[in-house]
């Protein structure tokens, strides 16, 4: 059964984590991942009501096969089901791998994909370049209201 909590952005977030695994990578990872939620929505000034997954690859390869025809893992997906409603699922070995690769703490690469998949249930894209300049600011002051680094700001 997942965990919902709501707080006064009038954003709820629901906690699914079907890999286990998350809480050694990040300790704390629900309440990091309710707070980004919380984070996304006020920097976008809309509510939403989120169920976040916390899954492995396995099962995010399996539904980016089925709904987006690409038989591999990704990082994050995000499934709106109406405006500011639905599901933000992360692929732990993926974010882990990423977080490394990128020399990032994988909380701060975590709270970040979990606000960028709240943004596009909210309705933010990033296929054109104005879009995802607002997106990014979004991500951004979001991360900053975390006290996390900017995921765009280059070292």
């Amino acid at each position: 059964m997942p965990d919902r909590s709501s707080t006064p952005t009038g954003a709820s977030v629901a906690i699914i984590t079907s890999a286990p695994g998350w809480r050694r990578l990040v300790p704390g990872t629900e309440s990091l991942a309710r707070r980004a939620v919380h984070a996304a929505c006020r920097a976008a000034g809309e509510a939403a009501h989120v169920t976040i997954t916390l899954a492995d690859d396995r099962a995010i390869r399996l539904l980016n096969a089925a709904h987006r025809g690409k038989a591999k893992p990704t990082n994050v997906l995000s499934f709106p089901v109406m405006h500011g409603m639905g599901d933000v699922v992360l692929a732990l070995e993926t974010v882990r791998r990423e977080a490394r690769a990128e020399g990032k703490r994988a909380a701060d690469h975590l709270a970040h994909l979990v606000a960028h998949g709240t943004l596009h249930l909210l309705g933010h894209d990033h296929l054109a370049a104005g879009e995802a300049r607002r997106m990014e600011r979004a991500e951004s002051r979001a991360m900053a209201a975390l006290r996390r680094p900017n995921p765009w700001k280059r070292a």
